[in-house]
């Protein structure tokens, strides 16, 4: 595929652009868009979980019986991670970094692997310029149906103020926004579909194409 139809917001074909082939048209590679996923989702965890050790929970501080005579194993706090409601022993403390940091080089790799595979499986529309006079979530649901996206999962890229659009797209539950230089491979392959403005497609290759 290189290249794609345009459309109005009435769904109709009015031109065609270009994709560059060293954006839209490489060979997916599974192994770097595997890394890449691993470490986003690794990425988006907080670190904030912490469970309770037996120096930090309450209790603990007189011994539950005396060392010899009663015939019971020797104990000296409640706390130990061996009773049940004790501490808990090697669990997960606050502030613990989950990050994984991945070279420039590898997040184009993975974004253009997942834009390719996009590409070839037809799953990109491209929008010609949109304006609204005011925000029309009727209007975008009509031409999303026109499109044959009904029920779809649907990334869609801007680039540019399109407050009105925004608004039109943010009552749409199956629809996710994203301004085009910010795009990434999971979204895009969390997506089943991707739809940009011509001016969207152009900030994305500006981005990795150079």
């Amino acid at each position: 595929m290189t290249d794609a139809a345009v459309y109005d917001l009435e769904a109709k074909e009015i031109g065609q652009v270009h994709l560059k082939k060293e954006v839209f048209g490489i060979k997916p590679n599974s192994v770097v868009v595997h890394q890449y996923v691993v470490a986003y989702l690794s990425n988006q965890r907080q670190g904030t979980h912490s469970t309770l050790t037996r120096a930090t929970m309450s209790g603990g501080g007189k011994k539950p019986w005396r060392q010899k005579g009663t015939g019971r194993a020797r104990a000296g706090s409640n706390t130990s991670p061996v009773w049940v409601g004790g501490g808990q022993a090697h669990g997960p403390h606050p502030n613990r970094d989950y990050t994984i940091r991945l070279p420039k080089k590898v997040k184009h790799l993975a974004l253009k692997s997942a834009l390719s595979d996009k590409a070839s499986e037809n799953r990109i529309k491209i929008l010609d310029e949109i304006k609204l006079e005011q925000p029309k979530t009727k209007t975008m649901v009509a031409c999303f149906d026109k499109l044959g996206l009904k029920d779809q999962k649907i990334l869609f890229l801007y680039e540019g103020k399109e407050q009105n659009l925004l608004k039109s797209l943010k009552n749409i539950p199956s629809v996710f926004t994203l301004r085009a230089p910010l795009t990434n491979a999971y979204a895009i392959l969390n997506s089943d579909y991707l739809v940009m403005t011509k001016k969207a497609h152009k900030a994305v290759e500006e981005v990795l194409a150079g």
